[in-house]
């Protein structure tokens, strides 16, 4: 089941590239926080149309029971998709990709280290930092011109 869960990821990353290219040539026609506020609005519609033939797993009933800071996701995806949109008209979409990567990585590993937001531990090994280490040297290898 872990290769299903590598290849769902893997996919995800391709999207967000893609996503990220999209949303920066909408920026770059209608500016970047208006972009982003079409990107949210969209995805908003698109998860309510998803709902609506019957995707999802009915649980609203549940809101009130998640603790309040899982809420921030949507707050932070406002800073997410403005950010990508500015790093990667600045940088391109590889060396943007790699560096978000390497941030998300960095977080990721403080996160299962410490057991952040109800996740179960998962500390820190010397072969974890090292591979931070060498994306994070791919990231200044890209930015190379």
């Amino acid at each position: 089941m872990s290769i299903i869960a590598l290849i769902t990821a893997a996919i995800s990353g391709i999207f967000m590239a893609i996503q990220g290219s999209l949303n920066t040539a909408l920026g770059k026609i209608t500016g970047l926080l208006e972009a982003t506020f079409l990107v949210h609005i969209i995805g908003s519609i698109f998860a309510f149309l998803l709902l609506l033939v019957g995707l999802g797993e009915k649980k609203f009933d549940m809101l009130l029971k998640a603790p309040w800071y899982t809420y921030l996701g949507g707050i932070l995806g406002v800073g997410i998709v403005y950010l990508v949109v500015f790093s990667i008209n600045k940088i391109g979409v590889a060396s943007a990709t790699t560096a978000i990567i390497v941030g998300q990585v960095s977080m990721a590993m403080v996160a299962d280290h410490f057991g952040l937001f109800g996740l179960e531990s998962v500390p820190f090994n010397y072969w974890k930092i090292g591979g931070l280490l060498l994306l994070a040297a791919g990231a200044w290898l890209l930015l190379k011109r």
